[in-house]
């Protein structure tokens, strides 16, 4: 029997938030590295795939999820801090222009991309996971399936602890203080290399989290996080590339946009009239939703 109205209207709207969710989790973690350091980092949909592939590593071998979900988490935050401290941080001190490191972060793609693939081959295969794409359950009007309900809890989890440390505690403080001036934060004495090692490392972490929720709906292989990342790029310049909240409001925005589109206009309508959303949305407001207006003193 088909749904009424307005419970189809929910039912692809709850669709979705849940693919906006993760969209917004990968733009989290690129505003978290573009506020500390002002890089664009393009590595952050590869290091998230090097992530989820540990968890898969695990999970084809029988290991439990609650083993292989902290152990990509550390693989992807691992990736990230290496990078960071051994090639960004020298690269800064010796007065690296922000257009070189943004290309160092493409040299981190490309060698993670390669890692992947030679340990991995390049064939498509299924990820293992708890979560069934299958399986629904109703709520309310609409049926909701258990990895899209897991999938809107761990990125409502994410958010949550992400704003915690960030406006709640004196490590959260350093942060922001680095964001608004390293120089002066590294006069007051905040070991702010420390600091901008942990914006990455969590930044990284945020990646998995999304990669591991949305293998299970698609076949995994090497490449299966350019989508998700060009989105929530996309997602992070929506919402305002300097806001938090906009990242996620960008998010889940660009979402549920793509989700009435393709049940509405047509599936190859659906990345169109998306980015025909955003493009409506930066005419009327540059800086993004969230974003504060960029002044320039001469």
């Amino acid at each position: 029997m088909a749904l009424p109205l307005m419970d189809r209207f929910l039912q692809y709207a709850v669709a979705g938030l849940s693919a906006g969710s993760l969209y917004a989790l990968v733009a989290l973690g690129i505003v978290l590295i573009y506020k500390s350091t002002k890089v664009l980092n393009f590595a952050h949909g590869d290091v998230a795939t090097l992530g989820t592939f540990a968890a898969f590593a695990l999970l084809s071998r029988d290991h439990s999820f609650w083993i292989a979900f902290p152990a990509a988490l550390v693989t992807g935050a691992l990736a990230s801090v290496l990078f960071y401290f051994g090639a960004l941080a020298p690269a800064q001190r010796k007065g690296a222009t922000l257009l070189g490191q943004v290309i160092l972060t493409i040299g981190l793609a490309l060698i993670v991309q390669g890692l992947v693939v030679y340990t991995f081959g390049t064939e498509p295969d299924r990820m293992p996971f708890p979560l069934s794409d299958s399986e629904s359950r109703k709520v309310g009007p609409v049926y909701v399936s258990e990895l899209a309900l897991g999938t809107l809890g761990a990125a409502l989890a994410a958010c949550v602890a992400v704003y915690v440390v960030v406006q709640r505690t004196r490590l959260g403080l350093a942060m922001r203080a680095v964001s608004e001036n390293l120089m002066a934060a590294q006069t007051l004495g905040i070991p702010t290399r420390r600091v901008l090692g942990f914006a990455w490392a969590t930044a990284s972490a945020l990646g998995v989290v999304a990669g591991l929720f949305l293998a299970p709906a698609l076949l995994l292989d090497p490449f299966f996080m350019l989508d998700p990342f060009l989105k929530g790029f996309a997602a992070s310049v929506l919402g305002g590339l300097g806001s938090l909240p906009g990242a996620v409001a960008g998010g889940l925005l660009l979402g549920v946009a793509e989700s009435l589109a393709g049940a509405y206009a047509g599936i190859e309508f659906k990345k169109t009239l998306a980015f025909l959303v955003i493009l409506a949305v930066l005419l009327v407001r540059p800086e993004g939703l969230l974003g504060k207006p960029f002044k320039e003193r001469v």
